[in-house]
């Protein structure tokens, strides 16, 4: 068995602990901390899937996204309701980059940006795949 896990490199890892937890409803699994305080590690659940976060690190070349939304990888949370997700993910300090909207794929999609300057698609299955309607 494999999984692909996102880890997102962050200017404040604690920080977005926490905003993971306030807008995705993630649980911390683990987090192993440097000694100065700063997260070298942790893993979060947000609902089945998990993710990875720390600090950058001065030994790695991995860098925290510019807070713009330029960010080259975009991550996709399947949720059961895309408007109360970026509601909470905005009360959370999240800037919307595209409004959510029902799509011709059958799912409604909105993007965010957290405050941290990763982009994420909050996204819902509204229609069954294969269903007409599906099909625009």
């Amino acid at each position: 068995m494999s999984y692909v896990i996102p880890m997102l490199v962050c200017r404040d890892a604690a920080a977005q602990i926490e905003f993971c937890r306030n807008a995705f409803d993630a649980v911390e699994l683990s987090r192993r901390a440097a000694r100065d305080g700063s997260v070298v590690h942790a893993t979060l659940q947000i609902g089945a899937a998990m993710v990875m976060v720390h600090d950058e690190q001065p030994h790695l070349a991995s860098r925290a996204p510019a807070a713009d939304g330029s960010s080259p990888v975009v991550v996709y949370l399947y949720c059961d309701a895309v408007d109360p997700v970026i509601e909470r993910a905005m009360a959370a300090g999240a800037h919307v980059l595209l409004p959510a909207e029902d799509q011709f794929w059958g799912d409604r999609v909105g993007r965010i940006m957290d405050p941290a300057g990763h982009v994420w698609n909050i996204a819902a299955r509204i229609r069954p795949e294969g269903s007409p309607e599906a099909i625009r």
